[in-house]
């Protein structure tokens, strides 16, 4: 049913208070936002009207693509996705493409990425989950 979609994968990260233990402390600590944070990620469907799978309050420096990959067996094999540039490499995730070192990105490319971009952003705005998140369990299937 869901391999009809090509669905939309977002992460992000959310502050929270430093914890008591060092060890614990060094796992939440990003080097990214200069604090200790939480890491969520969503996906949902392209009309951004229905979230399909919530994973939330892993470490902050856990990278998007290595969370994506730890979760992408609830899905199909032939479920497709789209996502920003944190989840390139990825072969399931269409990305936007990256503008080559010393380069420059065609119209048609710089549309594309556009176009990429407006939909990710769907998965922080369109819901009440979005960039406000105090707190979440641990994991949120749906």
């Amino acid at each position: 049913m869901l391999t009809e979609y090509e669905l939309i994968v977002d992460s992000y990260e959310q502050a929270r208070e430093r914890p008591g233990d060092n060890k614990e402390q060094e796992k939440y600590y990003s080097g990214k936002r200069g604090n200790h944070t939480f890491k969520t990620q969503m996906i949902i469907l392209p009309s951004g009207r229905d979230i399909v799978d919530v994973v939330a309050g892993l470490p902050g420096p856990k990278s998007d693509i290595t969370l994506f990959r730890e979760n992408r067996d609830r899905f199909a094999s032939t479920q497709k996705f789209k996502g920003d540039l944190g989840y390139l490499g990825e072969d399931l995730i269409a990305t936007p493409i990256k503008k080559p070192r010393n380069g420059k990105l065609t119209t048609a490319q710089k549309q594309e990425n556009q176009e990429v971009s407006t939909r990710a952003s769907i998965c922080r705005t369109s819901h009440p989950f979005g960039q406000n998140i105090s707190s979440c369990p641990r994991k949120i299937s749906t």
